[in-house]
């Protein structure tokens, strides 16, 4: 999908939102391409009054998905660095210019911009404050020396998620797991990050049932969970019995109908089986959360890092999250052996849809 562009004018919007104070850990990546500069900014080695901006996607904080992710990243800064963090929530993408010139304005060292879709805002704004460090997360700006990327490899945490699926379904090792070997999937948007998943997820459920069914749709939200809620319906009236929401606050919807039709879910972006214990099968997982610490971390240690940072499986970027009690563990060891044969080289996860 295009990414939208967003009009300059959108600029001189009257900056009205409230900035609140908000933020942890997780796993790490490779670095890949990109230089690292000491220049540009206020930053200076070991400084622990450095001031962090947070802009979110339209999804908000709320989301229990991608934007949470990111803010519990700033939280752990502000806790074990000693950052001072703020966060603003986007509610359209009209917002993303106004909100990250705002921090830029204010003086603050890095500003962080949450999501593919705020391409052209930190093009821009980055482009008028080259003194002020971003980092832009799920999407990759290699023009700008003030401006990181972190690029997730969505689509093997995905590829694990989609065979454990197809292994549970080939097995029938589960209550409620019907005859028909159908599995959902609900995209927020068709844009990469959200499609690098379900490729990986086609893939991995295919390697273990061949035979199997996918169903896919879009809702084109991130934050309607009533929407996603009636999309789980609908593929589950179709015969799926696992559905696999990647549609961010919208798929908490989707999670929510699986419950009550007690049938099985799997997250994403983090581990979202606190959501519903006894449906949520595993979750698909990306440490947004670490590379928002990292990123800080580096430039508090004047060691700013632009281009591209990869996340993957090997480095724990990826993965999948808590399994559900219940999963044989037969099931577990396999899902395991394909993740190594993933980080080894053995299996190649492309990030194409299968139509």
């Amino acid at each position: 999908m295009k990414k939208k562009l967003l009009s300059t004018a959108a600029a001189a919007i009257a900056l009205t939102v409230l900035v609140a104070g908000c933020g942890t850990n997780s796993t790490g990546g490779s670095t890949s391409g990109g230089n690292a500069t000491g220049s540009g900014g206020a930053a200076s080695g070991n400084k622990s009054d450095l001031k962090v901006g947070l802009v979110t996607d339209t999804g908000g904080l709320n989301d229990n998905s991608f934007n949470h992710l990111a803010d519990v990243g700033l939280q752990n800064a502000q806790k074990q660095l000693g950052v001072t963090g703020s966060v603003v929530e986007s509610t359209s993408e009209s917002d993303y210019i106004p909100n990250l010139t705002r921090f830029a304005q204010n003086g603050y060292d890095l500003v962080i911009a949450v999501g593919y879709l705020m391409h052209d805002a930190v093009e821009q704004v980055a482009k008028q404050y080259p003194k002020t460090h971003f980092l832009i997360i799920d999407d990759t700006i290699t023009d700008r020396p003030n401006v990181s990327s972190a690029v997730f490899k969505a689509e093997q945490a995905g590829y694990l998620a989609g065979a454990m699926a197809g292994l549970l379904e080939t097995g029938k090792s589960l209550p409620n797991l019907n005859s028909q070997n159908v599995v959902g999937v609900i995209g927020g948007q068709n844009i990469p990050p959200v499609n690098d998943y379900i490729a990986g997820f086609q893939q991995g459920f295919k390697k273990e049932d061949p035979n199997g069914k996918v169903l896919l749709q879009y809702t084109n939200s991130f934050t309607d969970q009533a929407l996603g809620s009636q999309y789980a319906q609908n593929e589950m009236a179709q015969g799926a019995d696992i559905v696999f929401p990647d549609a961010g606050g919208c798929g908490l919807g989707a999670i929510n109908a699986v419950k009550s039709a007690n049938k099985y879910a799997i997250g994403v972006d983090t581990d979202q089986s606190y959501l519903a214990p006894k449906n949520v099968l595993t979750s698909a997982t990306k440490g947004v959360d670490t590379s928002v610490f990292d990123t800080i971390k580096d430039l508090q240690a004047n060691n700013f890092h632009s281009g591209v940072t990869n996340f993957d499986l090997k480095g724990n970027g990826v993965g999948i999250g808590k399994v559900m009690s219940g999963v044989p563990q037969s099931v577990i060891d396999q899902v395991n052996s394909l993740k190594q044969d993933i980080i080894s080289g053995k299996i190649q996860v492309s990030t194409t849809i299968q139509k």
